[in-house]
C-alpha cells in the first residue's frame, strides 16, 4: 500500500524582496500636497488688530425684488409702479448702497423687449447687479 509519494518538490518560496511601488505612490502624493500647501503656509501674515466699536463686520448685500407679470406691469418689493416711480426709487437704492442687488423675476409670457426695458432702467438708476429668478421644472418635465 502506498499512502503518499517519495518525492517530494518544495513548493513556493516566500518572496523575500520588499515591494516598493506601493511605498513610491504614496511618497509622490505627499510631495505634492506639500508642494501645494507649502506656499500657502509662507504667505500668511499673523496680525494681531486693533479692536474698535466702530468696526462693524460687513452685512449681507442688499437686494430689490423687481417682478414683471404677464401684462408688463413693474412690481418692485411687491408694489405696484409705474415707469418714472420704478426709477426714481431705484435711483434712490442706488444712492443708499451702490451694491444693491436688483433680483428680477418675468413672467414667461413678457415680451423680451418689456425685460430689456426694465433691465436698462436699473442699470441707468446706478445699479449693475442684476440676478434673474427662475423656479425649476417640475419632475418629469427637461
Amino acid at each position: 500500500m502506498s499512502f503518499g509519494r517519495l518525492e517530494r518538490n518544495p513548493g513556493a518560496q516566500p518572496m523575500s524582496e520588499i515591494n516598493v511601488t506601493p511605498l513610491v505612490d504614496v511618497m509622490l502624493v505627499l510631495v505634492v500636497i506639500f508642494i501645494i500647501t507649502a506656499p500657502l503656509l509662507a504667505s500668511s501674515i499673523k496680525l494681531d488688530l486693533p479692536r474698535t466699536d466702530a468696526a462693524k463686520p460687513n452685512e449681507a448685500p442688499q437686494f430689490v425684488t423687481l417682478v414683471v407679470d404677464r401684462a408688463g406691469q413693474a412690481f418692485l418689493n411687491d408694489q405696484p409702479v409705474s415707469r418714472v416711480q420704478l426709477d426714481q426709487r431705484l435711483r434712490q437704492s442706488a444712492g443708499l448702497n451702490p451694491d444693491t442687488e436688483v433680483q428680477l423675476r418675468a413672467d414667461e409670457a413678457v415680451p423680451y423687449g418689456r425685460i430689456v426695458e426694465v433691465m436698462g432702467i436699473a442699470q441707468k438708476a446706478g445699479l449693475n447687479r442684476i440676478g434673474f429668478v427662475a423656479d425649476t421644472p417640475p419632475t418629469g418635465r427637461p
